[in-house]
């Protein structure tokens, strides 16, 4: 197998050629098809997320087939395939797991961080999180409902039953949710870099009923926000820009320091809360009603070797939508 490889923290991925691996019990493995490249790449490459597994092969969007069955693995089949999400195992015993809350599990492994991900032509999985995708829509497409979809949705459903929402950010993720959003009825208010006319237009073309700079005040005050941008200059915006008694969520796994701010924008019942990861039920409540939500991912494609241009023109802010690599 080939991967790109992260040796030192800081640094660019590498291009190795690497023994193949075989699965363990409950485990499987995959041939890549396609794989995301998330901003929480970008956290892991550049070190700010906490106690990094080096070497290691990033990447947690991951979209492929089975090619190896570890012993035990029964419910799934060869040629099947699959998505493999961020939450790559959870330890079943800890009192999150045991009370439904896997995603905020004590012993959990992270694809692309603690064990490795996607940024190759094959990876091992626990089985028991590979989510079954059908044969409707491309790998690349698929890629990016992995984490971006995955996120936003939970992030969503966290917001509540709104009407009118606003998404700080338009990227990877927001760009799926709008989508979704619009599906289900509900009227999007996009925010974007200062001076962003091509994401505010971009925004506009997936349904946003308005697009403007993250400092604009809304038409309207909103009946939520999620803030998918990791940068925490945007948190006391948001809250300025939602009614009273509704949540302002951020979908981000790290985030700059969120700078002081008046209680006022917080009194009246505002709610300021964060998402943390998925669990297995998120993956299959999304991804089950993803076939009827016309969902249309856009993905700039890299060849597998460009992994590190794909994550450069992603912290340059290059592209709409997602960048996917293809072996």
């Amino acid at each position: 197998m080939h991967a790109m490889v992260l040796n030192k923290i800081g640094t660019s991925l590498e291009w190795t050629e690497l023994p193949d691996r075989q699965p363990g019990p409950g485990e499987i493995r995959v041939a890549v098809g396609a794989c995301g490249v998330c901003r929480t790449d970008l956290h892991v490459v550049d070190g700010e997320l906490p106690h990094p597994h080096v070497p290691m092969i990033p990447g947690h969007e991951i979209v492929g087939r089975i090619d190896v069955l570890g012993a035990g693995v029964t419910d799934l089949v060869l040629g099947q395939r699959v998505g493999i999400p961020w939450l790559g195992h959870t330890c079943g015993v800890c009192p999150f797991c045991k009370m439904q809350r896997e995603n905020l599990c004590d012993r959990p492994l992270f694809t692309g961080y603690t064990r490795d991900g996607g940024f190759a032509t094959a990876t091992v999985a626990d089985a028991r999180f590979a989510f079954p995708l059908g044969e409707r829509g491309s790998d690349e497409s698929l890629a990016p409902l992995l984490c971006a979809g995955l996120i936003g949705w939970r992030a969503l459903t966290i917001a509540g039953d709104t009407k009118t929402l606003g998404l700080y950010g338009f990227g990877a993720a927001a760009h799926i949710l709008a989508q979704v959003a619009k599906w289900q009825g509900r009227s999007v208010f996009a925010f974007t870099r200062p001076g962003d006319r091509k994401t505010q237009d971009f925004a506009r073309s997936l349904g946003a009923t308005w697009a403007g700079d993250s400092d604009q005040v809304p038409p309207q005050a909103l009946d939520a926000a999620i803030v998918f941008a990791t940068v925490g200059d945007l948190v006391p915006l948001a809250l300025k820009a939602v009614r009273k008694g509704v949540r302002v969520v951020c979908a981000g796994i790290h985030m700059s320091d969120i700078p002081r701010f008046p209680y006022s924008l917080l009194w009246e019942e505002r709610q300021l809360l964060s998402v943390a990861n998925l669990t297995r039920q998120d993956g299959l409540n999304f991804l089950g009603q993803v076939p009827r939500m016309g969902i249309v991912t856009k993905t700039t494609r890299y060849p597998l070797e460009r992994a590190n241009e794909a994550l450069a023109d992603l912290r340059a802010g290059r592209f709409e939508g997602a960048a996917v690599l293809v072996p």
